[in-house]
């Protein structure tokens, strides 16, 4: 669960794919979809109605939503300081842009916004 722009979603992915949107009857079955899968999948079947400026505001959408998240859940600021200054990379590898893609040469934008969170935070391994 995480508290976003005043509404509490069922995964940090039912946030990001709801706010791709400004329909709220799209919000609303994105953010009632029964998982992350299920968001993404809603998400993509709207495509054609995904706001105008998207990519110019998606990381900063991403990054709201996991600061968010890890601002809400302890135990994941306790795992994200366990890494230390390991270098974190989201491990899909069929996105590039926010993974490592096929051939570990993707943009990893997700690992460098929970990398830019811990340095912000001055995380320490053991610390």
């Amino acid at each position: 669960m995480v508290y976003w722009r005043g509404i509490d979603w069922n995964t940090s992915e039912h946030a990001y794919m709801a706010a791709k949107f400004d329909d709220p009857l799209i919000v609303a079955r994105i953010r009632y979809s029964r998982s992350g899968m299920e968001a993404k999948k809603l998400a993509e079947m709207y495509a054609s109605k995904i706001v105008p400026d998207w990519d110019d505001k998606k990381l900063q959408i991403m990054e709201e939503i996991v600061r968010a998240k890890l601002a809400q859940h302890p135990f994941i600021q306790k795992k994200l300081r366990q890494t230390g200054a390991l270098e974190m990379v989201e491990d899909s590898p069929t996105d590039s842009f926010w993974g490592r893609g096929p051939d570990w040469k993707g943009e990893n934008h997700l690992g460098k916004i929970w990398m830019k969170l811990r340095d912000e935070l001055g995380f320490e391994a053991g610390t």
